[in-house]
């Protein structure tokens, strides 16, 4: 599948943004008192101590305050409803992940390489600074934090493989998707009921998140129906087959369960499932954890932004503002409240950061982390991504949950993709 509208259709968009005026700053839009610069983002994004401090003064613009608001649910639709309406515009938004769905609207951002950020660049992660940076190379989003990936597994249930535990003899034991299903298939002779992923669909997001390729081409061009995903999409499935999922779909009662009965034993996941998934799903579990290099090579999921909308009423303190939030010695301490891994390569060597973890029998966990981070190749994220996903998820679960025929499957997915990109004016 080709281009055929999106540039059109971008095109469009910047003229009539450009028509109606909403290059210019100080907006009477901008949301807030000319005292303050106002701020939304999501509930646990930010650190609580920083942004008290901002709230009292800017960092560098003492006339200045921040007014921060916590948006609990729909937040993205509340951030583009707004853009949409062009009024009561917050100066600065946090976006998550998805950044690339926000590039349609990168007209009402101000460009961050013009207020200075080129001199910070040296200061992140090469692949996470060029998430932010639109195909037209404009900077429409400031790095925050990041989501590399690991092998969490129980020790215990190791032992009682008679596996070695030390987390360089697993990640030698595992080095590719292959050997992790062969270790899992060991585990669960030894533990019958074993399982080395929640669902199928994890498997299949984690395996592309490893990929230097995703959905799409940053010309346009459809790249979801290559060799690529289909190893990713068979991969998952042949887990299932193997009877090592614990078939415990996203959004379920299970999702927890498979965690605090101990089902779940082994995962590949993100930095922000220690905490999401055994600290607070099995606390019991403390000192049976320990965390190593993920079969497949490093991978990313999550990671979130700053962004700085055009009507805000003073731009320059803005960015002094997010690029003092998302220093590596802050950086450093939102990942200790609230567990948020750092962008900043100066931060993985902060001594709040390499303290050993108890949870996870004392080992220094960051460092695994770090090393994912720092050596995950990035990929190019389409505004499309998210509607491309979901049919290729939904036919997942299909097959794990219904037996659906893998090759039906995936025939499927692709032709529901087809539509939601035409119907999207993707192609």
């Amino acid at each position: 599948m080709s281009l055929s509208r999106r540039k059109f259709l971008a095109f469009g968009a910047g003229a009539t943004a450009a028509s109606t005026g909403l290059s210019g700053c100080g907006s009477r839009s901008s949301l807030g008192g000319s005292d303050e610069l106002s701020m939304w983002t999501w509930v646990g994004s930010v650190n609580d101590d920083l942004i008290g401090q901002a709230e009292k003064a800017i960092p560098g613009h003492d006339g200045l305050r921040l007014s921060m608001t916590r948006i609990g649910s729909n937040y993205k639709t509340k951030v583009l409803t707004s853009l949409a309406g062009k009024s009561l515009v917050p100066d600065i938004v946090a976006i998550n992940d998805d950044v690339a769905t926000y590039f349609p609207n990168a007209d009402q951002f101000h460009d961050l390489f013009e207020l200075g950020a080129k001199e910070r660049e040296s200061e992140f992660l090469p692949w996470k600074w060029k998430l932010g940076v639109t195909p037209d190379n404009k900077m429409m989003a400031y790095p925050m934090d990041t989501g590399p990936t690991a092998l969490f597994y129980r020790t215990d249930v190791f032992s009682k493989a008679g596996i070695d535990i030390d987390p360089a003899a697993v990640a030698g034991l595992a080095p590719d998707w292959d050997t992790y299903i062969a270790l899992g298939k060991k585990v669960k002779q030894a533990v019958p009921g074993a399982s080395i992923t929640d669902n199928i669909n994890s498997i299949f997001s984690y395996r592309m998140a490893q990929q230097p390729k995703r959905y799409m081409t940053v010309d346009g061009q459809y790249i979801g129906d290559q060799d690529h995903v289909r190893e990713a999409f068979d991969l998952a499935i042949r887990v299932v087959k193997e009877g090592l999922s614990a078939n415990a779909q996203d959004g379920s009662t299970d999702a927890d369960a498979v965690v605090t009965n101990g089902k779940l034993v082994a995962f590949n996941a993100a930095v922000w499932w220690a905490q999401l998934g055994p600290k607070n799903a099995a606390p019991k579990t403390k000192g049976l954890w320990r965390v190593t290099a993920a079969p497949g090579g490093a991978g990313n999921r999550g990671g979130s932004f700053l962004g700085i909308t055009k009507y805000c009423k003073n731009p320059e303190a803005a960015f002094a503002f997010i690029s003092w939030l998302e220093s590596a010695k802050n950086q450093a301490q939102a990942f200790l409240d609230p567990v948020l891994f750092p962008s900043t390569p100066a931060s993985y060597t902060d001594s709040r950061l390499a303290a050993p973890d108890p949870f996870f029998g004392g080992q220094k966990i960051v460092e695994v982390f770090a090393e994912s981070a720092t050596k995950y190749p990035g990929a190019y994220f389409s505004p499309y991504d998210s509607i491309i996903g979901a049919p290729i998820s939904a036919e997942l679960v299909n097959v794990e949950v219904a037996g659906k025929s893998p090759d039906q499957a995936w025939n499927d997915a692709q032709h529901q993709v087809e539509r939601e990109l035409t119907r999207a004016g993707a192609i």
